[in-house]
């Protein structure tokens, strides 16, 4: 069922998703919702830092789905169509958000907003919790990557609290979706906004890289790469 998402705002929080999972192990309900307006110790995918100051926006949603792991990726494609269409919504020129696997969200090359999916592995009561940041007002400096704000793209950007309730509208949407369709309706979507066919990608994971050409996201959500070797599925890894 899709949620309604009862959203609390705060102050600051070392982490949203860290709040979220504490309130998610303690029964909190599906669309719980915690939002900071800074945070002290947020994190990205891999454990990487998340530069969190006051102006951006910083959310984690308590979704309970009784699905199988192997499906709960799904949902962080969900996250990423909605952060896209907020970005898109702000966007001057018709511009639009692009996608890089799984769930980064691009202006340009820039990467604007990012997701991070934690799950509980216990099977009794399942939950999951999406963490969702988009760099409203600043990008942060020094990246391994190049990163935009709206505010450095010449927009003015709302405010985080009006973010989030766009942001929360935009997901219900795309869960809608899923729970209606599965996740064909969330492939294609993602497919209108990732790279083209033929576009030559680099993953980075473990103690291998791979590379080939982008060819296709498979109906669970895996990359396919086009490789001298022929078509490769990638489960997990960092694109370049």
């Amino acid at each position: 069922m899709s949620p309604r998402f009862a959203i609390a705002v705060h102050d600051e929080l070392p982490s949203t998703n860290d709040t979220a999972k504490a309130l998610a192990a303690a029964g909190a309900p599906h669309g719980t919702t915690v939002c900071a307006r800074r945070q002290t110790a947020g994190r990205g995918r891999l454990g990487r830092q998340w530069v969190s100051p006051p102006g951006n926006l910083h959310v984690s949603f308590v979704l309970r789905y009784d699905i199988p792991p192997a499906r709960q990726a799904e949902l962080g494609f969900a996250a990423a169509l909605a952060a896209a269409d907020l970005v898109d919504r702000h966007l001057a020129g018709g511009e639009r958000a692009r996608l890089k696997w799984p769930n980064d969200v691009l202006v340009g090359d820039a990467k604007i907003a990012g997701i991070l999916l934690e799950a509980d592995a216990a099977p009794a009561a399942p939950w999951l919790v999406l963490g969702i940041g988009v760099n409203l007002r600043h990008a942060p400096p020094d990246l391994p990557y190049a990163a935009a704000s709206l505010s450095g793209l010449g927009v003015v950007p709302p405010e985080p609290e009006a973010a989030v309730d766009q942001l929360a509208a935009a997901l219900g949407t795309w869960l809608a979706a899923w729970e209606s369709e599965g996740f064909a309706p969330l492939r294609a979507a993602w497919l209108r906004r990732g790279p083209a066919p033929g576009t030559p990608l680099r993953v980075t994971g473990g103690d291998a890289t791979r590379q080939g050409e982008f060819l296709d996201l498979a109906a669970d959500g895996a990359l396919v790469l086009w490789t001298r070797n022929g078509a490769m599925r990638v489960t997990s890894g960092l694109v370049s």
